[in-house]
């Protein structure tokens, strides 16, 4: 049962599409199991760019079936701009497979999560706007609407009316803005369901059918370990599971039937929205590394907050996930420093702290301790074994493999599909 987890082992925005598109090939099914379209991927294939937002990154590989699953929470006219805009440019978008468990994002969940954070002001989380958290909040409220209702509008139209009975409430009295019609609210989703049937299915079932048949199926988290809501930097964080536990609940397969669990790693580190971050830098090596990183979110389109790499997160992203292998990505944007600063540790109220504090005071006010590591100067870009990279770059790679935890099996030195050493397959 060659069942695969990939998944950003920082705050988000290693490279995982990156990462999943290189596997792609090799595998035959990929699942996003938790999240929605508040991540983005971006891949490169030859001279073609790619930004995926909702769908698996192995839509991309003709062979492989691109799986949403039960965990994740699908914007309709997201989905469906998406398949149309991957059609124009003559990708097979056919065998996608959306499971029918899964929860619709609907436009009073976008709306609330908008006002909300508006509402907030300073205290705001930086949330993209997109729905998500209200979403996953009625969700767990039992007031969500799933695909599966799409096609029963007796039962919609009740789902429909008893999560606006509360919002309602909310949006008139304490955010002054007008009501939502339920009738407007149905009619929108009911105009989606046509055309998403298609490829509604029982994942679940499909999913463990291909496992008990051999086939190997890849799991892609849709943003990093730190972002978490069970174990990331919380209040600053997703409101789902994007480790590697999340894959199981999110997908409906058994803990088990897990044989890998591979955590993306970029070379430095980078996060979007409010929270805390140890090594961020507010220089010209954080502008550097945001110019050369192209260091733009991909579907929010924000600037990425930058800083050097964190060994520490690391090592806690390796504990939690239970990691067995990193994939190191962008490791050509660091060409040209000479020497590279790592944070293996901090310091908290002067005492020198190795693991990630569990308390969410500490993580605010810790202080990066710094290793200075040599750097190089060499295109890398060309690099296609470990040993044509230059040697203080392998020795960063070596140093970043010692500290984190797990063997590096995979470097990026380049955004395109082929510009990737492999070290260790990861099938």
């Amino acid at each position: 049962m060659p069942a695969l987890v990939l998944l950003g082992a920082q705050w988000g925005d290693e490279g995982k599409g990156k990462a999943t598109d290189l596997l792609g090939g090799s595998v035959d099914y990929v699942v996003r199991y938790q999240g929605g379209n508040n991540a983005g991927h971006t891949v490169v294939v030859g001279d073609q760019k790619y930004a995926l937002h909702l769908l698996p990154s192995g839509i991309l590989s003709p062979g492989c079936t691109p799986v949403i699953g039960n965990g994740v929470v699908v914007d309709p006219s997201v989905l469906l701009s998406e398949l149309s805009g991957l059609n124009e440019r003559g990708v097979d978008t056919s065998k996608l497979l959306i499971s029918g468990n899964a929860h619709i994002i609907t436009p009073y969940n976008v709306t609330v999560d908008k006002v909300t954070e508006r509402f907030l002001g300073k205290r705001k989380i930086g949330t993209t706007g997109r729905g998500i958290g209200p979403t996953y909040a009625d969700k767990i409220n039992r007031v969500g609407i799933r695909v599966q209702d799409l096609y029963d509008e007796s039962i919609l139209t009740q789902k429909v009316e008893a999560a606006l009975d509360v919002k309602n409430q909310i949006l008139t009295k304490l955010y002054n803005r007008r009501a939502i019609a339920v009738g407007q609210v149905v009619e929108e989703l009911l105009g989606y369901a046509e055309q998403i049937k298609p490829y509604v299915a029982d994942t679940v079932l499909v999913l463990n059918q291909a496992l008990e048949d051999d086939k190997v199926v890849l799991f892609e988290g849709g943003q990093g370990t730190l972002l978490d809501i069970d174990h990331g930097t919380y209040p600053f964080v997703t409101s789902s599971n994007p480790t590697a536990g999340g894959a199981c609940t999110g997908a409906g397969v058994g803990p088990t039937k897990i044989s890998r669990v591979i955590g993306i790693l970029k070379a430095y580190t980078t996060r979007v929205g409010a929270g805390p971050f140890p090594t961020e830098l507010f220089d010209e090596d954080g502008e550097a590394l945001r110019r050369i990183g192209g260091e733009r979110g991909v579907t929010t389109g924000r600037d990425r907050r930058c800083g050097w790499f964190d060994a520490v997160i690391a090592r806690y992203a390796t504990r939690v996930n239970g990691l067995t292998d990193f994939f190191l990505t962008k490791l050509d944007v660091l060409t040209g420093w000479e020497q590279i600063p790592v944070c293996v540790a901090y310091e908290i109220d002067g005492k020198r702290v190795e693991e990630l504090p569990y308390s969410q005071t500490d993580f605010h006010h810790a202080k990066p301790v710094y290793e200075m590591l040599p750097g190089w100067s060499e295109d890398i870009s060309k690099a296609k074994s470990f040993s044509d990279l230059p040697k203080n770059a392998q020795n960063y790679v070596k140093a970043l493999e010692e500290m984190s935890g797990a063997p590096i099996s995979a470097i990026g030195v380049g955004p395109g599909r082929d510009e990737t050493i492999e070290i260790n397959s990861f099938l």
